[in-house]
């Protein structure tokens, strides 16, 4: 884990509910990305990954690690959002390079925000 990786994670249930309900959502086919103006001093990302949509904890772990890596190439461009990053549905082992590419496309096609305003 890179250094200060911590303080770019969402934590607690409290905090991604919040998200939840004053958060914008995109959807994809795999993922749904629910994103809003960042509170704290950087953005953090939390990650939903249920074991009804990819039962193998192994499996779970793999997407995670992928998307964790495209998260970390969007930055610096999103540290002005808090985002949930949520897997919707279940998908094969062969799709999750796709997953991964998806989450870039979403990532991509957020609004550009001024971290100054």
């Amino acid at each position: 884990m890179p250094a200060g990786a911590a303080r770019y994670r969402l934590t607690g249930v409290g905090t991604f509910e919040a998200l939840f309900r004053r958060g914008k959502r995109r959807e994809g086919r795999y993922l749904q990305l629910v994103y809003a103006p960042t509170l704290a001093e950087v953005g953090r990302v939390g990650y939903i990954i249920g074991r009804k949509t990819l039962s193998r904890a192994v499996d779970r772990n793999r997407v995670k690690r992928m998307l964790r890596h495209v998260v970390q190439a969007a930055r610096p461009r999103i540290e002005v959002y808090d985002l949930i990053v949520r897997l919707k549905k279940t998908c094969p082992r062969s799709e999750f390079r796709r997953v991964a590419d998806e989450a870039g496309l979403l990532l991509a096609s957020l609004p550009v925000l001024d971290p100054t305003a």
